[in-house]
């Protein structure tokens, strides 16, 4: 059987770099039918990607909310022996709405398909790998997309239309985004992240003028986050988003496993902490041991 694969689409844009690394991970199970809810310039989007064998595209009368995308997938289950997509906050709302309806389990952030019921995944803050094989008809889960290249989008996949209602169990009232010219945090080359070391909002311009130098996102530890020094939607970590960017700049981030979670997948990391103690050194390819205060503004003067 085919492979159903639900495409983020956030504001009518597709989120082309997540849903491209799912498809890489789950091409391996069968043909994949790309889930586009949203308009028809993200299904045209989604038909480019290589790999995929068909998109389906509905207009989507509940803004992306869960009751209704979960509706339209257990529609469609039937047909196939995997439902899957990125391990994204907007598929999470989803997938286990979806598996709960089909008396499945859900396997959530895999980082390898072994096999059509076998699949990896970390756990213990990615500390270990867990092997799990599941004995249920139909596979629902999500992919860590760090781990896989993204498809190319040379592709040509036929667009097929199904039908979508929304749900009587919930309405879109309004969605409030935060807009930013730099790239999004989990598809960025560069990331550079602050800690509670930064000390506080004010100085978090310190992190925000290095990343805009390097054409960096923006992250954030839990601590800096739960301290106030930056929003909910930059912080990189066990509870919040996974990163694997080529650079990893981390600032003033003492390195707890919770954090290392989100980013230890980075191709290079740089740390910049004036405790040479410091956790965060033991995954470091390259270590600054000096106060970011005068070594930040050094460093992205010079650049």
């Amino acid at each position: 059987m085919a492979v159903l694969l639900l495409a983020d689409v956030n504001g009518g844009q597709l989120a082309t770099d997540s849903v491209a690394k799912t498809l890489t991970a789950v091409k391996s199970l069968g043909d994949v039918h790309l889930l586009v809810a949203g308009p028809a310039s993200a299904a045209a989007e989604a038909a480019a990607l290589e790999g995929a064998a068909k998109v389906l595209h509905a207009e989507d009368p509940g803004h992306g909310l869960a009751e209704g995308l979960a509706d339209l997938i257990v529609s469609l289950a039937d047909r196939y022996s995997h439902i899957a997509a990125p391990a994204t906050a907007f598929s999470k709302n989803v997938l286990p709405r979806v598996a709960a309806i089909l008396d499945v389990m859900v396997l959530s952030d895999v980082t390898a398909v072994i096999d059509a019921d076998t699949f990896e995944r970390p756990i213990y803050a990615g500390n270990a790998i867990q092997t799990v094989k599941s004995g249920d008809a139909k596979k629902v889960f999500t992919v860590r997309t760090a781990a896989f290249a993204a498809a190319g989008t040379s592709g040509s996949a036929a667009v097929e239309t199904v039908g979508a209602k929304a749900s009587d169990l919930s309405a879109w009232v309004e969605d409030k985004v935060a807009t930013s010219d730099r790239p999004e945090l989990t598809s960025a080359k560069i990331v550079v992240s602050g800690g509670r070391g930064v000390g506080s909002q004010a100085d978090f311009a310190l992190i925000e003028a290095l990343a805009d130098k390097l054409g960096a996102a923006v992250g954030a530890s839990r601590a800096a986050v739960d301290s106030g020094y930056a929003p909910n939607d930059r912080q990189v970590g066990q509870t919040g988003k996974v990163v694997a960017p080529q650079l990893y700049v981390a600032v003033g981030i003492s390195g707890a496993i919770q954090h290392l979670a989100g980013m230890k997948d980075s191709k290079v990391i740089v740390a910049i902490n004036k405790d040479e103690e410091a956790p965060i050194f033991q995954v470091a390819d390259y270590g600054l041991v000096a106060d970011l205060f005068s070594a930040v503004p050094e460093m992205t003067g010079k650049l």
